[in-house]
């Protein structure tokens, strides 16, 4: 999975299960924003929004059961 972890100026930091990746923001969808999966395919990388909703849900569920009060 390569998620679009932040941009910097005109690069695109992308986290991989390799490592983290640089590459010119240009080359991903004009769309695509932080936290975006995204997919290669053969023109280069399409942004996976269904996915990326779906990581999106599962982070604040696991960020809610860590913030609840447990009296």
């Amino acid at each position: 999975m390569v998620i679009i972890d932040r941009f910097e100026e005109d690069m695109a930091v992308l986290e991989t299960e390799g490592g983290m990746l640089t590459v010119p923001r240009d080359t991903l969808p004009a769309e695509a924003s932080e936290g975006d999966v995204l997919v290669r395919d053969g023109n280069g990388w399409t942004a996976d929004k269904k996915a990326a909703a779906a990581r999106r849900s599962a982070i604040r569920k696991k960020l809610r059961r860590l913030t609840e009060r447990h009296d």
